[in-house]
């Protein structure tokens, strides 16, 4: 099979026209290698991240089912999933039933999992937890700022007209979208186009109460940027609904939206929404089934709409938990926080379905599954691989990448 990049090389030769110099066939070779990396990271640089946050500590063992490990039975006699009602992706693991939705992606091999992911000293609290996957720091390092508002910050340009991030839903702006020079905005819903924190049309003034001038004048830029980004939006909306078919849930319209915004034709790079209720401690099995068919549905919609577009190549959903749940079920039919849980892909062809192995559930500690990618390494392929970014300007100097990246993407 003829790789992309081969098909490429003997293309843009041709396109290009470039001239040979058959007494130095180094310097053009070097001359379109160039030119070739160059528009690589041009198409790169036209790629969207949609990411899901499941809030809440999504159960990962009962999600990414072990149904054949005699482990996992033996600790949840109650709330394991049979393996005759798994989606089966091999002859060891398969999804939640609840998942079935995601045939048609798994099949095109547009489903990627990532296994056993988490970070170093875990931290149980839903808060610092999250804080900590949004600001890829921990406490003593918090600067205050994302790493997706850091991406935005590292990649804004002048020629940018649209806003480069959006959050959609109802909750506060998340802090992974959080950099003091960029302007996010935030949409509950199709019917409130006018964004969260935009008062009025009128700008402050230098009569307004405003201690630092400096700040005024950041509040004007900001109040400007946001009437901006929401007269576009708005206009982004108003064109034809050509999104199809979406399930009427929480995650079904904010996935909707954004569907429209991208079909529309907004040069917004990155979305942000959130499926809340994870925190399954007490009756976990109904719950969690739920929330998981929400998603499924959801996300499948999505990128039949992104497929019938001509998007689906550029778009990628990336959805995570702060972390996942105990291996052992508890007293109350559920499951209390955890460590070391997947995260999930969904969008391009991936080069690889599963990628890492189930950690081990003979090896636990104080009884939760032990992490063996950390989160910023796959954050760095993405932020890598998919977004042509800099990821070490991004992740800080507290995160030092392993050598050998993670298979995920075909690039």
């Amino acid at each position: 099979m003829m790789r992309r990049r081969t098909f490429a090389f003997g293309t843009t030769a041709v396109a290009t026209g470039l001239a040979i110099d058959a007494g130095a066939p180094g310097r053009w070779m070097q001359a379109l290698a160039r030119e070739l990396d160059e528009t690589e990271m041009a198409s790169r640089n036209d790629r969207i991240l949609v990411v899901v946050q499941w809030s809440g500590g999504n159960d990962g063992l009962n999600t990414v089912v072990p149904y054949r490990n005699e482990l996992y039975a033996k600790a949840r006699p109650k709330l394991k999933i049979d393996g005759s009602r798994v989606v089966k992706l091999n002859d060891e693991l398969g999804l939640h039933p609840s998942l079935k939705s995601l045939d048609r992606l798994l099949e095109s091999g547009r489903i990627a999992i990532v296994q056993g992911v988490g970070y170093p000293s875990p931290n149980r609290s839903h808060f610092e937890s999250m804080d900590i996957w949004h600001s890829c720091s921990f406490k003593h390092e918090r600067t205050g700022s994302g790493w997706l508002g850091r991406y935005l910050e590292s990649t804004a340009s002048s020629a940018d007209t649209d806003a480069m991030g959006l959050h959609v839903g109802g909750e506060p702006l998340p802090m992974a979208l959080v950099e003091r020079s960029v302007q996010v905005p935030s949409i509950a819903s199709m019917e409130q186009m006018r964004l969260k924190g935009v008062k009025g049309d009128r700008e402050p003034s230098p009569g307004d109460s405003v201690d630092d001038p400096g700040l005024l004048g950041f509040v004007s830029t900001s109040a400007q940027a946001a009437m901006a980004a929401s007269e576009r939006l708005e206009s982004a909306l108003s064109s034809p609904d050509t999104s199809g078919e979406f399930p009427s849930t929480s995650l079904g319209e904010k996935l909707k939206i954004i569907s429209r915004l991208i079909l529309a034709g907004l040069g917004t790079r990155i979305y942000y929404v959130t499926l809340d209720g994870f925190d399954t401690h007490a009756n976990q099995a109904e719950v969690h089934a739920g929330l998981l068919r929400q998603w499924s549905e959801a996300v499948s919609a999505f990128c039949q709409s992104m497929e019938r577009g001509g998007q689906r190549d550029r778009v990628l959903v990336m959805t995570f938990s702060e972390f996942g749940r105990r291996v052992a079920e508890n007293a109350s039919l559920g499951t209390d926080h955890g460590a070391a849980a997947p995260m999930f892909f969904a969008g391009p062809a991936f080069a690889s379905q599963i990628v890492g192995d189930l950690p081990r559930l003979d090896d636990l500690v104080d009884g939760d599954l032990k992490f063996h990618t950390d989160f910023r390494e796959v954050y760095s392929e993405v932020i890598e691989q998919w977004l042509a970014g800099p990821a070490s300007k991004i992740l800080g100097p507290s995160f030092q990448r392993p050598n050998k990246p993670l298979p995920l993407f075909r690039v």
